[in-house]
């Protein structure tokens, strides 16, 4: 490491030290690292606190990068425990405004134009400022209020350079943490690096934006803000201003929160089941409500994609989920997931089929969809299935939907409002007026299976292309004669060979008898090698085979009983 890396480090480990991490930092030498270990006292909060929450403090100590880090990290169930996921949730970016005069020279920089050529005016007061960003309202230069998102200057730097420093410690901690979950420290941080380069490109958010834009163009509720294509770059993004105000459930009526309930519940489903690409961060941060009533979606830098596949996939775990077989749920977790190894699946139904019967023991509308999410989750992770990301962020979406649905009209009966999505989804695939019948679940478990099967053909038709494909007949009283007959080979090779140094040094050699005393040398030498032959035989015998050479040395080296 370079010096500057090393005073990271030491900087990471005071603050560890200070959070009651300090074990940890011992056990993964990190003040050996920085070269003297010191006095660190336990906050009090700390030492009241759980450790998710003093994780939780501890990135909020350690900086931006590490804030984002938490937040990231809040969006991934399948990687870290729920009362994790719960405590990230809660990191909020408090960072000090960049000066207006960083901003206009990151705007030249990017867009190769002096400000002044490029917009009317900025407003010199952020909107909001964020690790990564700040965001100012602007005039462009045809009269047209926007919003200009700027990044912070050399904050891709510093992100790169603590990557490097989060990798030299996960691999540290790799060798002093027991691994409980699918994905290493390593893995985490990998993941980490995806995440936070593709954030930090902001040509990948402006694509989402106009997809999303195609999209909902004939959803008339909903607004998406333009992209303005020649006023934005990597690090600057210029988007239609949209004037509205947050959501306040206080401030509405009744029916207007039952139809804004309504209108987010259709947006989502469109966007999961029509679309295939769903905002990752639906809190109501990200949604403003407009003069005439409409939603306007904000912040595109967290989206999930689902491909056809994965709708049909989602589509029969919902309705798998609802009829509460736990032979299909487990199917279909399975093959939405990457066994780490070979899962047990029996166990996998068995804990899913009572986690359904604790949630599901009353009516639909009375379930609590985060729990449940989360358990299924959890459980997936205990038997080392790795849910690909996009479904995990679906679960955080899908929470923090419905968290919005209930506060907006907790009266919203889901049965009834969820019914009409359902049928469209089983037009065409079931008949709906069978869901409590035994057919539908059998079709279901049906369909589970026949998914499956062409994919486990295909596996076994490569292994077969590429030699893989072996089969093993294996029966002990065979394995016993095949070990006794190869000890044997050997035993009769090494014997042969000493034979023939004993018979062939002294046929060599007779003509030049060298004595001593009454001993030929050569011949002895000869005998001395056959020996060794023999000696090398006897010891593979008793310790180097797996025949009855073993069995005997057991039998021999086993303690007499006690009369």
């Amino acid at each position: 490491m370079i010096l500057q890396d090393l005073n990271r480090v030491r900087q990471i480990t005071v603050i560890a030290a200070r959070h009651g991490f300090g074990e940890l930092a011992e056990r993964a030498g990190l003040w050996r690292i920085v070269g003297r270990k010191e006095k660190v006292e336990v906050s009090p909060e700390a030492q009241r606190a759980s450790t998710a929450r003093r994780f939780r403090m501890l990135l909020n100590d350690l900086g931006p990068t590490f804030v984002k880090l938490g937040q990231v990290l809040s969006t991934r169930a399948d990687l870290l425990p729920a009362e994790y996921i719960d405590e990230l949730a809660m990191l909020q970016d408090h960072v000090e405004p960049i000066p207006l005069e960083a901003v206009h020279a990151q705007i030249e920089d990017s867009l190769g134009a002096p400000v002044d050529a490029l917009f009317a005016t900025i407003d010199p007061s952020p909107l909001a400022a964020a690790s990564i960003a700040q965001v100012h309202r602007a005039v462009t230069l045809e009269g047209e209020e926007v919003v200009v998102k700027v990044q912070r200057p050399g904050i891709a730097a510093r992100i790169d350079s603590d990557l490097g420093v989060l990798r030299s410690l996960a691999r540290l901690l790799e060798a002093v943490v027991e691994e409980t979950g699918v994905y290493t420290p390593t893995g985490i941080v990998d993941e980490f690096d995806r995440a936070i380069h593709e954030e930090l490109d902001f040509i990948n958010e402006a694509t989402n934006i106009r997809a999303f834009l195609e999209n909902h163009r004939e959803r008339p509720y909903l607004k998406i803000p333009r992209v303005y294509a020649t006023l934005s770059s990597r690090t600057v993004l210029t988007l239609e201003f949209i004037r509205g105000v947050k959501l306040n459930p206080a401030e509405l009526s009744e029916p207007e929160r039952k139809a804004i309930a309504q209108n987010i519940l259709d947006a989502s489903f469109r966007q999961l089941f029509e679309d295939g690409l769903f905002h990752g961060d639906p809190h109501p941060g990200n949604l403003l409500l407009m003069e005439d009533h409409r939603l306007a979606l904000l912040d595109f830098g967290v989206v999930g994609r689902l491909s056809r596949p994965m709708q049909e996939t989602l589509v029969m775990l919902c309705l798998a989920v609802a009829l509460k077989d736990s032979e299909s749920v487990a199917r279909i977790l399975y093959r939405m997931g990457v066994p780490d190894a070979r899962a047990n699946l029996v166990g996998f139904r068995n804990d899913i089929e009572a986690l359904l019967g604790q949630h599901l023991a009353t009516t639909l509308g009375q379930v609590d969809t985060r729990s449940l999410l989360r358990d299924l989750l959890d459980l997936a992770v205990k038997y080392r299935i790795r849910i690909p990301k996009e479904y995990a962020l679906l679960s955080r979406a899908s929470v923090s939907t419905e968290g919005m649905l209930r506060s907006l009209y907790p009266e919203m009966n889901i049965i009834e409002v969820a019914l009409p999505y359902a049928k469209e989804l089983l037009a065409g695939r079931y008949d709906p007026m069978q869901l409590q019948g035994g057919l539908m679940r059998t079709l279901l478990r049906f369909q589970s299976m026949a998914q499956d099967l062409p994919t486990q053909l295909s596996q076994i038709l490569l292994d077969m292309e590429s030699g893989k494909f072996t089969v093993t007949v294996r029966a002990d009283q065979f394995d016993k004669l095949n070990e006794n007959l190869r000890s044997a080979a050997v035993i009769a090779f090494m014997g042969l060979c000493a034979c023939g140094f004993i018979v062939g040094a002294f046929i060599s050699f007779a003509p030049k008898p060298w004595m001593y005393g009454n001993v030929p040398v050569l011949g002895a030498v000869g005998i001395a090698v056959a020996a060794a032959f023999f000696g090398a035989a006897i010891t593979w015998y008793l310790f180097g085979g797996r025949g009855l050479g073993k069995v005997r040395l057991s039998r021999f080296l086993k303690k007499p009983r006690r009369k």
